[in-house]
């Protein structure tokens, strides 16, 4: 049976990116020991994540040293652009009406961010 293609990042791989966007350049073993704060991953799991993550461009490793330094090859903006373009088109046949009302009846949304929003539409 074929594969989809998955357009962004994995869940697993996000974990890896937001470690990578947090902290900035970091070893494997620096990124495993911050999504071990989270949920157990070993070493090799995270390594062969990463090394994929390299192969699909979405890391850069630096092997000037012994110690391989990985960082992003996509900033963050850029990826959630992506994921959020994703979802709007999957979930919400295109309407960001509908994804942003989503959004906004989720969870309680608090004044201060409500007048951020609030602002950006009135920038748009």
């Amino acid at each position: 049976m074929a594969r989809n293609k998955v357009n962004g990042p994995t869940e697993k791989e996000l974990a890896i990116l937001s470690v990578l966007w947090g902290k900035g350049p970091s070893t494997v073993r620096q990124v495993n020991d911050e999504i071990n704060k989270i949920h157990k991953t070993g070493y090799t799991t995270t390594l062969k994540l990463m090394q994929i993550m390299t192969d699909k461009g979405l890391l850069v490793r630096d092997e000037s040293d012994v110690r391989h330094i990985y960082h992003s090859a996509v900033s963050q903006d850029i990826t959630q652009k992506q994921l959020v373009g994703d979802l709007l088109e999957k979930a919400f046949a295109g309407s960001a009406e509908k994804l942003v009302m989503q959004a906004l009846s989720a969870k309680k949304v608090s004044a201060k961010e409500l007048s951020k929003i609030k602002d950006m539409i009135n920038k748009i």
